[in-house]
């Protein structure tokens, strides 16, 4: 089956290029649409595999079509890659901080983008599946609804801190490199500075509240674990009490 991919981009020129390219590849079918709104609600209403998202659009922006996605439970897994004129640092930190996955600059090359939808798609297909829900009577994770306690207390936590989090405790008890965890939660390389993970543990920690160091310890020199407090712990993959408030990802 082909992978159905969104391209929401007002520059005719440039969906036509993409849209050629990818059809030539094979395995791939597109939509387009010219308006943040329209984008809006083909995606909402086809769920394709992956979003090709300009930022500078008519209408809802890149930003505001990127927040709305990753608010609603039918598309907020939807790999999301951001295309934009603008280059500067504060830029792209918001782009991915709103959930995107990848985040290419104007001009691109067309060989680039191609391999990061591809390299997008790789990462969600690989995504961990069975583990839904961690809960050790203190921290309580439901990661389909995107909820978090801990202590009794439902910290917000932005899209990226809630997958940073995700990704530790599917992987608890391993050492995960920060460049490790740049690549599975921002899905980017050009700027891997490690003191972007740093900066977000800090404020995961901050928000959970104290004795969050019990769980996220930091390895000198290496990167993070996750530790479980509760060796014996079992996870559920589909629990009966999984309906609970999801808390709010900006």
């Amino acid at each position: 089956m082909k992978k159905r991919i969104l391209i929401i981009e007002d520059d005719k020129d440039i969906v036509e290029a993409i849209r050629y390219n990818l059809e030539k590849e094979r395995g791939f079918s597109v939509r387009s649409a010219q308006t943040g709104d329209e984008g809006l609600s083909l995606a909402l209403e086809e769920r394709p595999h992956l979003i090709i998202l300009d930022i500078g659009l008519p209408g809802l922006s890149g930003y505001e079509v990127c927040r709305m996605l990753r608010r609603d439970a039918e598309t907020r897994d939807i790999p999301i890659v951001m295309l934009t004129a603008r280059g500067s640092e504060s830029d792209k930190v918001l782009g991915l901080e709103l959930g995107a996955d990848d985040y290419l600059t104007k001009p691109f090359g067309i060989r680039e983008l191609i391999a990061r939808v591809r390299a997008a798609m790789r990462r969600k297909e690989g995504e961990p599946g069975a583990m839904e829900v961690f809960d050790d009577g203190k921290l309580y994770l439901h990661f389909g609804d995107y909820v978090v306690r801990f202590n009794g207390r439902e910290p917000k936590l932005t899209f990226k801190e809630f997958s940073l989090l995700k990704l530790l405790v599917q992987n608890a008890g391993r050492v995960l490199s920060r460049d490790k965890i740049l690549d599975a939660v921002w899905g980017y390389n050009y700027f891997s500075e490690s003191r972007t993970v740093d900066v977000h543990i800090r404020r995961i920690r901050k928000k959970l509240g104290p004795k969050a160091e019990n769980y996220i310890e930091t390895v000198i020199g290496v990167g993070y674990r996750f530790r479980l407090q509760n060796p014996g712990l079992q996870t559920s993959p589909s629990p009966s009490n999984s309906k609970s408030q999801a808390t709010s990802v900006p």
